[in-house]
């Protein structure tokens, strides 16, 4: 054990060889990150961990800065107050807000990532950070006052820590739930069919044989709900009268920007609409499955020449299916005639469809020891941060921020606007408790086809079929069975599953004709889909929320230069459980917002989400997020401002004019202002009101 942590001592400090151009939040951003890595999935809870770091960083650093008020310090949050009387003087006051936000994230991260499975390592990582920073990891004193950054720091820790024990978010309990309970037996997925749901319109825990968690660590059970009643945790910018109380089994489920219900199978009638597109969506999820296979020709544009420039564009559920591509993948996009920045031409960026939709759904996917959706933002924003071409400008304007200004600032409003998107995104689902496509494709499958009553295996909960991805087996198909009891079974032309990969590390399954009883995600085997409910998607919420963030915090919808990118070689292997890309994949983008909606498409070439579950969660993000920089801003200037409140049922559907309303009064009274996008991407000009 002491040899290796002499090597991970020796990897830490290779890594920071250049640790004197970032600032002290920076990193001690990266080393909660790694901790987020090694720890267990949680995605609601890591979400918080991060925003609630984020507050210590910026509080740690404003106590000292004449302009900026604190967050939490001298301020009431989720009831509770948190004062703060005279600090001590100090000589230097950018050494000071080093000490003192360095103690306050160690006390805070050394807290939180306790029961981590790889606690010793996390503890480690953050001891040895705050020895190369020269402070004392065993100073405990909170006698500010008197005392020296470091009290202040471990002061403002403490208040922190406190703060978890009273936000609702059960930290106590482990985040576990208290009212929640599943309406179905849980599936086995190495079996076929799905025989326990008896519950077609509600979530379904998974049995996974060697399962593991998105973190990576081994899990001794089936699936648990992660955090169905996150939607009670005290948000950050959500606001009170943007809720909706539900109430079910003595518990409430409180549901922000509340979307209503999602599309429901009705195993009765074959026509009704809700069940119609509940089909649509879950078809379209396995229609896109046949696309990951290399060996195929088909090629796409996947650079900003080709791809992007869509604006989101809210319509109720139901009328959105011209967004997507049903059959060849993707959404409708076309992308840029040339770069903003440069004004010169977006080069052509070509690659196998096998290829790309394999890789987006894995780059994506923040399964297994990744930092999770929340933290993978955190980690664009920092290589963002990096890029030569950037200016530290808040907002694009004004002089340019110090990098700790710059990175306390940028980090507590992305912190913030993630922690609201989990409340938003995990109250909608602990509340709607819908479905994941792998339990809904095997249910459907086992009832029939629901396209013609004269064919056989017709039930009106069933498949509906689609010539060349999901027919009916005959008598000669190759999946009939050798006593031909397959015959008038549903089939799926799909990606073909694990048993076709052979060596992963030299080959991968590519598509075939599959029983759709047997359907699987494509994702890896021991994992397979989240411990969670699908409607809304979490990463479309993070992820336009994020999109947001780093548009208005920039000043600038468009990445530096204006081309965000990710290579991918076949070497990379990216994809884990099979070999690929076959070819190099350069992921590319040029704004924010065209990174959050590849981002949304790769939950559903994943085989984790179908379309329904991603374009409310995309709208419920951005406004979140809108609202997260409001909010920001207004300790950032000392000067409390309204926040921006969108209501994003309003958007009309061609996407051209927005109504916007301020106060939720305004809103029950019905007075919006008339918005206009002059650039099909923003609404910049107002040009009235009703």
């Amino acid at each position: 054990m002491k040899k290796y942590y002499t090597i991970i001592l020796i990897i830490f400090y290779s890594s920071n060889l250049h640790a004197q151009t970032k600032s002290v939040a920076r990193l001690w951003n990266e080393a909660q990150l790694n901790a987020i890595r090694e720890d267990r999935v949680r995605v609601p809870v890591q979400a918080r961990n991060l925003f609630h770091t984020a507050i210590a960083m910026y509080d740690a650093w404003s106590v000292y800065d004449p302009t900026s008020r604190p967050f939490l310090m001298r301020n009431t949050y989720a009831g509770i107050s948190y004062p703060l009387g005279a600090i001590a003087p100090v000589a230097d006051t950018a050494a000071a807000q080093r000490e003192a936000m360095s103690y306050a994230v160690y006390r805070i991260l050394k807290h939180r990532y306790a029961t981590s499975p790889n606690f010793l390592f996390s503890n480690f990582r953050f001891d040895t950070l705050m020895n190369y920073l020269g402070y004392n990891p065993n100073y405990t004193s909170t006698n500010y006052s008197t005392g020296t950054p470091a009290d202040l720091g471990n002061y403002i820790g403490q208040q922190i820590i406190n703060l978890g024990f009273t936000d609702s978010s059960n930290e106590i309990g482990a985040h576990g739930y208290t009212y929640y309970n599943p309406v179905n037996q849980y599936l086995s997925v190495d079996s076929s069919g799905n025989p326990n749901m008896t519950a077609p319109n509600h979530w379904q825990p998974l049995f996974i044989v060697g399962a593991l968690d998105q973190g990576g660590n081994p899990l001794v059970s089936g699936q648990l709900f992660d955090a169905p009643e996150w939607g009670r945790v005290a948000p950050f910018a959500l606001q009170a009268s943007q809720k909706t109380m539900h109430y079910r089994n003595g518990g409430t489920y409180p549901v922000y920007f509340d979307p209503g219900p999602p599309p429901m199978l009705d195993t009765v009638n074959a026509s009704d609409s809700s069940s119609a597109l509940f089909k649509w969506g879950h078809t379209m999820v396995a229609i896109w499955s046949a696309q990951h296979d290399p060996s195929l020709s088909t090629t796409k544009e996947i650079g900003p020449s080709g791809c992007g420039n869509l604006p989101l564009c809210y319509v109720p559920v139901g009328q959105h299916q011209n967004y997507y591509n049903y059959i060849t993948g993707g959404d409708t996009s076309h992308g840029r005639t040339s770069n903003p920045i440069t004004n010169a031409p977006y080069a052509s960026n070509v690659s196998k469809l096998g290829d790309y939709s394999r890789v987006v759904s894995q780059f994506w996917a923040d399964g297994p020891t990744s930092e999770t959706p929340p933290g993978h933002w955190f980690a664009i924003l920092n290589k963002v941060n990096d890029h030569p071409l950037f200016s530290k400008k808040f907002e694009g304007a004004g002089a340019v921020l110090g990098n700790l200004e710059w990175d306390v600032k940028a980090y507590l409003t992305l912190g913030g606007a993630m922690h609201d998107c989990a409340i938003a995104a995990w109250g909608t689902k602990g509340w709607y408790d819908s479905p994941r496509p792998i339990s809904a494709i095997r249910k459907m499958a086992q009832y029939g086809q629901s396209s013609d009553t004269l064919l056989p295996s017709f039930h009106p909960g069933g498949l509906p079929l689609v010539p060349g991805y999901i027919e009916l087996i005959s008598s000669n198909d190759p999946l009939a069975g050798a006593n031909l009891e397959n015959v008038n079974a549903i089939k799926i032309k799909s990606w073909a599953g694990f048993d076709a990969i052979g060596n992963p590390a030299t080959s991968y399954a590519g598509v075939n004709w599959i029983l759709a009883k047997n359907w699987m995600p494509y994702q890896r085997k021991t994992f397979v889909s989240p411990p969670f409910a699908g409607y809304v998607s979490g990463h479309s919420t993070f992820s336009r929320g994020a999109a947001e963030v780093l548009t208005a915090i920039t000043g600038s919808p468009y990445f530096p230069g204006g081309l965000g990118e990710y290579v991918f070689a076949p070497s990379n292997n990216v994809i884990f459980f099979e070999h690929g890309p076959s070819d190099t994949v350069k992921l590319q983008w040029a704004t924010y917002r065209d990174a959050s909606n590849e981002a949304s498409l790769s939950r559903i070439w994943g085989g984790i989400h179908p379309p329904f579950d991603d374009m409310l969660g995309r709208v419920m993000g951005e406004t979140a997020g809108v609202q997260a920089h409001s909010l920001a801003k207004s300790f950032f200037l000392g000067t409390p401002l309204p926040i921006h409140l969108i209501s994003f049922e309003q958007k009309v559907t061609n996407c051209n004019v927005l109504l916007k309303w301020k106060t939720a009064s305004e809103k029950n009274a019905g007075k919006f202002e008339i918005w206009h996008s002059t650039n099909a991407i923003d609404f910049d000009k107002k040009i009235g009101e009703v």
